[in-house]
């Protein structure tokens, strides 16, 4: 299939790392699924002094934040081949949540934040964290908090409690989503971002949060967080004090196109496995499972619903890069929930094929359909993308939908 969105530069880009990805990480895949994120970090560690060798560190960044320089539409597609790999992205330094946190920083952080929490991060020095998630109120709803940053004197106490926190273990710093002003009129301009060292007195790392029963370490893990009196100073507020929502939706936006083209890169894998399966797989002497005609129709079937995705979201990032945000709103919440839903169904198809091999760690198909069940949910719920579209639709016809 000819892509059309393709550039000079991913012509030998993505080949070249399309093999790194094969050559070099994929055989680190097993230590990572089946033991501490602590054994295989060191191996990581020497990837990523590879891949900074090679040029190709931190792609989405700029050249001069020492990133690559590539477009949200170039850059979308070397997300889908390092997608392929639950590591790659890591690899690459360009691993949510860091990534959305790079942005934030490089676009509304001080020159101060910059130097001292940007900068290591895009070096590959730290990680960090984005908290914003809360147990008790819906997740879906960014202006419903229950956390607090109170200004006192020259800085602000935090207290709250959030879980969800993606790679909080061993993480440098935080970005916490807090209420600073919860008597604004206006709901979506009473909460602010704020940068949280993991060090600081009052923060404290309750448990990682086992996910289908895998807890994970590390980079590998989401943390569940209390913010007791916890005090940072003023300068760390990040843009201006009830801006958090604008922010995060800064934020949300190219990070959907991310999370996508990820999401596509782990299709293409599952289906390349499902494919390998089926064609070797014997149910009968001279009988394979790729005979069968339900495995075809979900061969067939995977590829138009992979290709139609693949379309959707880059057809989004060059409307995002080329008109903003504002103008591909629609878009965007399609492509969260249609994506979402053809990483499910491929997957589960993938280990259908394997059968019980696919239900084993001996792949890495069951660790996608544990963590990636997730993908219907993060980043705004099927549900809540499907109301939000369908209600900009009918306005259109003249039908007020609340």
């Amino acid at each position: 299939m000819r892509n059309p969105f393709t550039t000079p530069r991913l012509q030998t880009l993505l080949p070249a790392i399309r093999q790194f990805v094969e050559r070099e990480i994929l055989p680190l895949e097993a230590p990572f699924l089946n033991g501490p994120f602590s054994r295989v970090e060191p191996l990581l560690r020497e990837r990523r002094e590879a891949v900074k060798r090679l040029g190709w560190w931190a792609p989405h960044l700029p050249e001069a934040e020492g990133g690559l320089g590539l477009s949200l539409t170039e850059f979308a597609q070397v997300s889908e081949e390092l997608g392929k790999t639950p590591i790659g992205h890591y690899v690459f330094n360009c691993q949510a949540p860091d990534i959305g946190n790079m942005e934030l920083l490089h676009k509304f952080g001080t020159e101060s934040q910059q130097r001292q929490f940007l900068h290591p991060l895009t070096e590959g020095r730290i990680r960090s964290c984005f908290s914003m998630t809360e147990p008790d109120l819906a997740g879906s709803n960014p202006v419903l908090l229950r956390t607090t940053a109170v200004r006192d004197g020259d800085g602000y106490v935090i207290n709250g409690h959030k879980w969800f926190t993606t790679a909080a273990d061993g993480a440098a710093f935080a970005i916490v989503m807090a209420v600073t002003n919860p008597d604004h009129p206006n709901p979506y301009a009473r909460a602010s971002m704020l940068i949280v060292p993991t060090a600081t007195p009052g923060f404290r790392l309750v448990r990682n949060i086992p996910i289908m029963g895998e807890a994970g370490d590390g980079y590998n893990s989401h943390a569940e967080i209390r913010y007791e009196h916890c005090r940072v100073p003023a300068a760390y507020l990040l843009g201006p004090e009830g801006g958090g929502f604008k922010l995060a939706q800064e934020r949300l936006g190219p990070g959907r196109i991310h999370h996508c083209m990820r999401w596509i890169g782990i299709c293409e894998r599952a289906f390349d496995m499902m494919c390998g399966r089926a064609a070797s797989r014997q149910v009968a002497p001279g009988e394979y499972l790729g005979h069968r005609q339900t495995v075809q129709g979900w061969i067939a079937e995977s590829r138009a619903g992979i290709n139609a995705a693949r379309l959707m979201v880059l057809h989004t990032a060059q409307g995002m890069e080329r008109d903003g945000q504002e103008a591909v709103r629609d878009e965007v919440s399609t492509i969260k929930f249609f994506v979402a839903n053809v990483l499910q169904t491929v997957v589960d198809r993938a280990i259908q094929v394997h059968g019980a091999l696919g239900l084993t760690d001996d792949t890495v198909l069951s660790f996608w359909y544990r963590h990636e069940r997730g993908a219907r949910i993060y980043d705004g719920p099927d549900e809540v993308h499907k109301s939000v579209l369908a209600r900009r639709i009918l306005k259109g016809y003249g039908l007020d939908v609340r």
